[in-house]
């Protein structure tokens, strides 16, 4: 679960190193999960980046620590917090998506960003 000040990892070529979160969707103490969309600073940033230092992003949730239940009764869990970088259109500011990420990325409407990935689990 993804809430207000969790930091996530970059699992995109945009060029951020570290994303902070600042706005979930919904009423004050929501949490967020995979296929979500949060807004969040950009922290670090490189400077031939699609990115800069501390602007203001919107980012899917690709990848939780906290276990996703599916609808056929199973888990699925990664090691870390993991974003992609997206625009106004929904559509990923970077061209490559690095490491596995949650077929509910997909369901939710994210082809693009299921199509840069090399694994959908």
């Amino acid at each position: 679960m993804i809430q207000l000040r969790s930091q996530l990892v970059p699992a995109d070529n945009s060029g951020a190193k570290k994303l902070n979160v600042i706005g979930v969707p919904g009423r004050v103490g929501k949490k967020a999960t995979v296929g979500q969309v949060v807004l969040c600073t950009v922290r670090g940033a490189d400077p031939n980046g699609a990115v800069k230092n501390h602007e203001k992003v919107k980012v899917v949730i690709v990848r939780t620590r906290k276990e996703v239940k599916r609808k056929d009764g199973s888990y699925v869990r990664f090691d870390d917090n993991a974003a992609v970088v997206i625009d106004k259109q929904g559509l990923p500011l970077g061209t490559r998506v690095l490491g596995p990420i949650a077929r509910e990325v997909k369901e939710v409407g994210f082809h693009k960003i299921a199509s840069l990935s090399r694994e959908v689990v």
